[in-house]
């Protein structure tokens, strides 16, 4: 299962409120590759993701090598069914989330992708 391709953001959650629309609409996902470039707003942050798919939920080690995220790993799980992608983020990057939904209080981060269409 591969997880490569454009992605935009259809819905998300920040610690178990919603992400305000007015940001979600300009997040933007690249996977390519084992290399990935996120665009929030005008502002990329590039790095390199590791898919596991031998675990249940899927996971990702996500490395930042430019931008905001530099230097930072996130843990994070995924799950994809045809065109749409799920991830549900640990921004702490203290471990792998276990379910696909956030806790007011954490730092969850739950993004549902839809693929671009060419």
């Amino acid at each position: 299962m591969s997880i490569d391709g454009s992605w935009s953001a259809a819905a998300a959650e920040l610690g178990g409120a919603p992400f305000p629309d007015e940001i979600r609409k300009s997040i933007r996902l690249v996977v390519r590759d084992g290399q990935y470039t996120v665009t929030v707003g005008a502002q990329p942050d590039k790095g390199t993701i590791v898919l596991d798919t031998t675990k249940k939920p899927m996971s990702l080690d996500i490395t930042g090598t430019e931008g905001p995220n530099q230097g930072r790993t996130v843990l994070a799980i995924c799950e994809r069914t045809g065109d749409t992608l799920k991830i549900c983020y640990d921004l702490s990057g203290k471990s792998w989330p276990t379910e696909f939904k956030t806790v007011k209080g954490t730092q969850l981060f739950l993004v549902t992708y839809a693929r671009d269409k060419p």
